[in-house]
């Protein structure tokens, strides 16, 4: 009975670990934002 909670125990520590740190990636994730769709299309007739 000692074993399978120790077992237990160890398994949550595991998903907390994992958990915190997928959660820490996305924070240091950078995010873009596309430019508006008018200046888009301006850029795409410049080049053309």
């Amino acid at each position: 009975m000692t074993t399978i909670i120790i077992i237990s125990i160890i398994v949550v520590l595991i998903i907390l670990v994992l958990s915190v740190l997928t959660i820490n990636k996305g924070y240091d994730y950078k995010h873009t934002i596309d430019p508006p769709a008018s200046e888009k299309q301006e850029e795409t007739r410049e080049t053309k």
